[in-house]
């Protein structure tokens, strides 16, 4: 008899059911499936070419280059101030449109709601409009209306939607039938479904979705400058190319400031409307 057989045959109905329960837990598919994440694992991380004992070995560059960010300059402090609130504004309208365009395309999206062949083309369209970074459709806006901050809007938009379409999809996905059917036996049509059945249930959790990438569209507003799309990221990169370092430690300051306060208040908002 297996050893393992052996212990579940002395010990007690309750323990002997747990582990024959447990026992259960692993097989062949299992050990098969955990040997495959290890190598990829493995293969990943030659791919990546990761050494730490460099990173070891060089730490004391590092530190040098760190130490000539500071002390911050701040003589431009006011102007900075200007172009995050240009940052900011970007990310407000990046988001709100995406938000938007996110709710018809997540119904579009979701099994549960439409058949399969308008499911799978616009999973493919929300894949292209996320798989494709900000800078790039910055880069094809900028082409099409100039550079500034409008361009940085629309390549936030379109990014974002693609972002926000799959999670509100997702949601959708994860509702509870009964107040649909519910609703269905009324005699209500579909939009009608949609709008009394499924949107009160997932509104919290889409909530939560667009405050979270309202204060991600915020950072990578302040990144879109680097090609020309306006903002606090404009500066950055200047400071980057002149090595001014220092002024692009204030302009870090600043974002990480407005980080944290944006997260604070999406937290209140969270509350008050959860």
């Amino acid at each position: 008899m297996h050893p393992q057989n052996q212990i579940i045959t002395y010990a007690s109905p309750n323990v002997a059911a747990i582990l024959e329960k447990e026992a259960k837990l692993v097989n062949t598919q299992k050990v098969l499936f955990l040997l495959v994440i290890a190598a990829v694992l493995i293969f990943a991380y030659t791919q990546s070419e990761l050494n730490f004992f460099v990173l070891l070995q060089r730490g004391d560059n590092m530190v040098e280059y760190i130490r000539s960010y500071f002390p911050p300059d701040f003589s431009d402090l006011n102007y900075y101030f200007s172009e995050t609130l240009v940052t900011i504004s970007m990310g407000i309208w990046g988001t709100l449109m995406a938000a938007i365009a996110a709710v018809p395309l997540s119904i579009l999206a979701s099994n549960n709601i439409c058949p399969i062949w308008v499911v799978q083309p616009t999973r493919r369209l929300l894949d292209a409009m996320r798989a494709i970074n900000e800078i790039v459709f910055a880069l094809i806006f900028v082409v099409a209306v100039g550079l500034g901050p409008f361009a940085g809007v629309l390549a936030l938009f379109i990014h974002t939607a693609g972002i926000l379409g799959k999670l509100f999809s997702e949601a959708v996905e994860s509702i509870e039938s009964g107040p649909v059917e519910g609703i269905r036996a009324t005699g209500a049509s579909q939009i009608q479904e949609v709008i009394y059945g499924v949107i009160p249930q997932v509104m919290p959790l889409w909530t939560s979705f667009i405050l979270y990438r309202f204060e991600s569209n915020v950072r990578s507003a302040s990144v879109l400058g680097i090609v020309g799309a306006g903002g606090i990221g404009v500066s950055l990169y200047q400071s980057f190319g002149s090595f001014e370092y220092q002024k692009a430690c204030t302009i870090l300051i600043i974002l990480i400031v407005t980080t944290g306060v944006i997260d604070l208040l999406s937290a209140k908002v969270r509350e008050w409307l959860v």
